[in-house]
């Protein structure tokens, strides 16, 4: 499995398995299903409700928990120290571990205290219960003062990216500093089978159109992505997107298409930067 190694040494893993919106035994059978196949990269996060579900398969599973990169997230509205403290000791609790490879803040908050809660966050990571720390649905403004005005040591951004999306000014940032970014919605909530240029490539080389758009995404510097797949089928179908020799032509193909397709935008999402659309 290839991976992409931070400027904090945070190894992780290009390729991931997303478990929202597994539930129960349907999300324990599929993450033992995706590590046995050779993932090492579990996604999951509290307001998934599905921790515990993921907790039971990494005890399950006879992969040493040492050898799988687990990361999860604390809630928008869980920000502040004594909450977000809360919400890492019960995700730790359902996930049966003592701490977590990546520890992450899901979206911003509304009327919060930035600095305490990247305070908090970097306190956490400190104590030894998050190996790493990171972000999620931060637009660049915002990234970029965690990062210069607060000096937070993040390892990583976790936020929508795929054929349909772009996230160039974010992912130069990204590069810049040392980190990793992590693509949710890999594959645009299956809407890659509807682009023509797509399934052409993906014909091309007996392919499916998801391993076309996932092989786009992880050939590219400091990208992982974390595609939801509840079957073997589908996470054996993920997992042989790297057997996709892309040509110069082609990717230039993709980059052409239209990135401004978001599809993951809740009434308490930030304001998105323009320019990377």
């Amino acid at each position: 499995m290839q991976t992409i190694v931070t400027h904090d040494k945070l190894v992780l893993p290009k390729l991931g398995l997303g478990t929202w919106p597994m539930l129960g035994e349907e999300c324990t059978q599929a993450v033992l299903s995706a590590l046995e196949l050779g993932y090492r990269h579990i996604d999951t996060a509290a307001a998934y409700e599905n921790e515990a579900a993921v907790g039971l398969a990494l005890e399950r599973s006879p992969v040493p928990r040492e050898s799988v990169h687990l990361t999860t997230k604390v809630w928008w509205d869980r920000l502040q120290p004594a909450a977000m403290r809360a919400s890492l000791q019960r995700s730790l609790e359902a996930l049966r571990t003592d701490r977590v490879d990546l520890f992450m803040i899901h979206w911003p908050g509304k009327d919060w205290d930035l600095p305490r809660s990247i305070e908090t966050l970097v306190a956490l990571r400190e104590e030894g219960k998050a190996r790493h720390i990171g972000v999620a649905n931060f637009p660049l403004p915002l990234l970029r003062r965690t990062v210069e005005e607060l000096g937070a040591p993040l390892s990583a951004i976790q936020v929508e990216y795929h054929v349909l999306l772009g996230q160039r000014r974010l992912l130069d940032y990204v590069r810049q500093h040392g980190m990793a970014l992590i693509a949710y919605s890999p594959l645009a909530r299956n809407r890659i089978a509807e682009v023509a240029e797509i399934r052409d490539i993906a014909a091309r080389h007996q392919a499916r159109p998801a391993q076309i758009a996932l092989k786009w995404l992880l050939d590219q510097p400091a990208v992982a992505a974390i595609p939801k797949a509840a079957s073997v089928a589908n996470q054996r179908i993920n997992l042989d997107a790297f057997k996709v020799t892309l040509n110069d032509r082609e990717r230039a193909l993709i980059d052409a298409l239209p990135k401004n397709q978001r599809l993951v935008s809740p009434d308490f999402a930030p304001r998105w930067d323009p320019f990377d659309e």
